[in-house]
């Protein structure tokens, strides 16, 4: 039966909500209870993981007391004050698709206000528009952009609730001279749910079968290692951030805390693969596993014996691993939105792009001032300092 908009204007204002803190157990039960529809960023196990931040979880209640949304917020203290940036990573988890989502979120602010936050940035877990690999691979050229080619698939949620927080008085972050996304906006997924071992393997590039095999008769040989590798992994971060290009900023102690912290909460929530090849370890990936979903996180290789293609074995491996285990989605988190081949970034995009998977790009991430004068000062002092970092 169609619902009128005088209908939904009622039911908008007459239920009401109730946002207040939750038990750890209760958190994860929640989450449990959806799987696949929760990042590893919003499970206890992460917050343990971050120093300089205090966490808080907090769930949604009807007024039948059922809960019907969940959030972990991590606060920062603002320097010399008593106030803090709240920030729900790749959260909350709630309804997207509800209709009365400024009725769902209010108590969330009113929440995060009464506890001392002067601004709130949450990244909406949802994706707004998807390519294909093979859509993208024939748009490779000069210049050009993901964001230039049109998309296979436009999320109607995504957008509608895009065009909902905007109406809010939400700002994208990266837009009008903001701070960039915490986390990627654009992510390489490899579906897994209904398709067999032999369709991921047909799923492949040509170049990724061919270098799984090169692999295999080279003797590389993938396996889980243990905490006890950490060193041995970070070892190869560090030559891989020189060979490529980057730095990530993250200690040994990190992923160390990392590993440990996920684990504890439940064993073989964290994992690392090791690429042996004659006693020697070449390649060195970590994998998340929580709910419904897996996350390929951090990936290190060696400058030597590059042809022997273990990170492509490892890869292999943990997508097997993955499909095993009923991960339905296969995350390979993030990848630059550059489709020049003369970019230097390019490289990681055609690297994942060859997996046959797909590129989404999020709704991002999005910060609200809380109201109040004095709240608008200190969220536009906080800007001001990210932008000169």
């Amino acid at each position: 039966m169609a619902v009128t908009e005088a209908q939904m204007s009622e039911t908008t204002h007459t239920r009401s909500y109730v946002v207040r803190s939750t038990t750890t157990e209760r958190h994860l039960g929640y989450l449990d209870s959806l799987p696949g529809q929760a990042s590893f960023l919003q499970y206890p196990s992460w917050a343990a993981v971050k120093t300089g931040w205090k966490a808080e979880r907090l769930g949604w209640f009807d007024s039948s007391g059922r809960q019907c949304g969940a959030a972990q917020v991590l606060y920062r203290p603002l320097p010399g004050t008593r106030r803090y940036f709240a920030y729900l990573p790749e959260g909350p988890v709630l309804d997207w698709a509800d209709p009365r989502l400024p009725h769902l979120l209010q108590p969330l602010l009113d929440h995060l206000r009464s506890a001392g936050a002067f601004a709130v940035r949450m990244g909406p877990p949802l994706p707004y528009r998807r390519w294909n690999a093979a859509t993208l691979k024939a748009a490779v050229g000069p210049g050009r952009r993901v964001g230039d080619v049109l998309p296979d698939l436009v999320d109607p949620v995504g957008a509608a609730v895009a065009d909902r927080l905007r109406a809010g008085g939400w700002r994208r972050c990266g837009e009008e001279g903001n701070a960039g996304d915490a986390q990627p906006r654009y992510l390489f997924e490899v579906p897994l749910a209904g398709r067999t071992l032999d369709d991921l393997w047909a799923g492949l590039n040509q170049e990724w079968r061919r270098n799984i095999k090169k692999a295999a008769k080279a003797d590389v040989e993938p396996c889980v290692g243990t905490a006890d590798y950490l060193p041995e992994f970070y070892r190869l971060l560090q030559l891989t951030e020189q060979r490529d290009g980057f730095r990530l900023g993250r200690s040994l102690e990190y992923f160390q805390r990392q590993y440990r912290e996920l684990n504890a909460e439940e064993s073989g929530r964290m994992r690392l693969y090791l690429a042996w090849h004659n006693g020697e370890v070449l390649a060195a990936h970590t994998l998340i596993l929580a709910g419904r979903r897996a996350w390929y996180q951090t990936g290190a290789s060696a400058d030597h014996r590059r042809e022997v293609r273990p990170s492509n074995a490892l890869q292999w491996r943990m997508l097997r691993d993955a499909h095993t285990l009923r991960a339905q989605v296969y995350d390979m988190r993030g990848v630059p939105d550059v489709l020049d081949p003369q970019e230097r970034s390019f490289g990681l995009m055609r690297w994942k792009l060859g997996t046959g998977g797909q590129v989404v790009e999020t709704l991002g991430e999005w910060e609200l001032p809380l109201e109040g004068a004095v709240n608008k000062t200190l969220h536009r002092a906080m800007q001001k300092y990210l932008a000169r970092r």
